[in-house]
């Protein structure tokens, strides 16, 4: 591994075996949503599920398939906690767990997550406010018309999690869009990049973008760099 930077991640953030203070709360909540039995009505304005196909979902069954697994979200946690984003966005809270992780990792960062339906934001919230997390702001609506007026309210965005819509265009329209508010610090990921050929393609453009300078797959999400420092682009794949 020839990567200062690659060689910090593996060492001191995906081979962080510590059991951090917030992991014990945020899981039991995870737990209450796997067992909520309420019904929601779902506005679905991205690629919709490969497991259900109605409108009318239990809070259980939206836990059970979209929820970011623990060993990924508690990855997201100590890449937080590691590199202390100042100012965080969030493309895809559904029910809010993997929030939780990135406001419970910097309680004094700012955390703003979009979220495209209105039932389950709600739900999102109501973690929140169990946690006790004051450092998350919600926003409800379809990103196309939510994300412009985000981005352009914001000086910089740290660290972004893109994990919305899972197709080509969107995925592209977002990185582009979050882009213009990046820094030489900024770390973007995107989920779920061997999804589907969409997101595969959508992976490969991020990747040839000229403001790249590093990529890190981890098979089930994609992290983005732009430190100018990094002389040649390079593209690593690192086993997690």
């Amino acid at each position: 591994m020839h990567s200062p930077f690659v060689f910090n991640l593996i060492t001191k953030v995906l081979n962080d075996k510590r059991h951090f203070y917030a992991y014990d709360q945020i899981e039991a909540q995870r737990r209450s949503l796997l067992n909520d039995e309420r019904k929601l009505l779902i506005e679905d304005y991205g690629a919709g599920s490969r497991v259900m196909q109605t409108n009318e979902r239990k809070v259980k069954a939206i836990a059970h398939s979209s929820l970011k697994s623990k060993k990924f979200s508690q990855l997201l946690f100590r890449m937080v906690n590691f590199y202390q984003p100042k100012t965080i966005l969030e493309l895809g809270t559904s029910l809010g767990i993997t929030t939780a992780y990135l406001a419970a990792a910097k309680n004094d960062a700012t955390v703003i997550t979009l979220e495209g339906s209105a039932a389950v934001a709600s739900v999102a919230n109501e973690s929140f406010a169990r946690l006790n997390l004051n450092n998350v702001k919600l926003i409800e609506g379809n990103f196309d018309d939510t994300l412009p007026e985000v981005n352009s309210s914001l000086s910089s965005i740290d660290f972004a999690f893109i994990d919305g819509n899972h197709r080509y265009q969107p995925t592209i329209n977002y990185f582009l869009q979050i882009l213009t508010t990046s820094n030489n610090d900024s770390i973007i990921i995107l989920d779920d990049i061997h999804w589907s050929k969409e997101m595969e393609a959508a992976w490969h453009f991020v990747q040839q973008h000229e403001a790249v300078t590093m990529t890190i797959d981890l098979f089930f999400i994609g992290i983005v760099l732009f430190k100018k420092e990094f002389k040649i682009k390079q593209h690593f794949s690192v086993r997690f």
